[in-house]
């Protein structure tokens, strides 16, 4: 079965020009305490925003972690539409100065490559990804502590076009920076 999801990026890779958006990362504290923000479990939905597919909902759920002693993150689960249900993946290190990784397996397999990015601040990442001639980015924000944005977008004729948002939410026991009381 083809995802959906991805059918609505990959068909752009004709109209996609090239993206030069490869930051220079630093391995700094900030970036794992970015990171870290990650671990846990997300739920939430998403929507295809343009493309063949526009206007199509799906619901995820991921499970979110980082490397033992690396810099980066995977998150790792599943999302649905309709009856359907789509493995989904994204994962990323820092390999010398920058990170590296893949959305649904990279290039190779069914998605897309992850061939840079940078933390922009505490509380988001910006990843250039690429297939072939498509050029775009995937973003996640982190506007508080139980909740990410995650908005990938394609180049098309010198615009970065969104084509898929999530808005989830942490579905932890324990929610990052609660207090336990006794």
């Amino acid at each position: 079965m083809k995802s959906v999801i991805l059918s609505c990026v990959l068909p752009m890779v004709a109209l996609a020009a090239p993206l030069g958006l490869a930051g220079k990362a630093s391995a700094a504290e900030p970036d794992k305490q970015f990171f870290s923000t990650v671990e846990g479990k997300w739920v939430g939905p998403g929507e295809i925003v343009a493309g063949k597919y526009k206007g199509t909902k799906f619901t995820c759920s991921f499970d979110g972690s980082t490397p033992d002693n690396k810099t980066g993150m995977s998150l790792d689960g599943d999302c649905r539409v309709g009856v359907f249900t789509q493995k989904m993946s994204a994962t990323v290190e820092r390999k010398g100065r920058d990170y590296k990784g893949n959305f649904m397996g990279g290039a190779a397999g069914s998605g897309l490559d992850i061939i840079g990015g940078n933390v922009v601040d505490p509380r988001k990442v910006v990843f250039t990804i690429n297939r072939n001639q498509l050029r775009g980015v995937m973003q996640a924000r982190i506007p508080d502590d139980n909740s990410m944005t995650v908005t990938i977008a394609v180049r098309v004729d010198q615009q970065l076009v969104p084509v898929i948002g999530m808005s989830l939410k942490r579905v932890d026991a324990v929610e990052v920076g609660s207090i336990a009381k006794n």
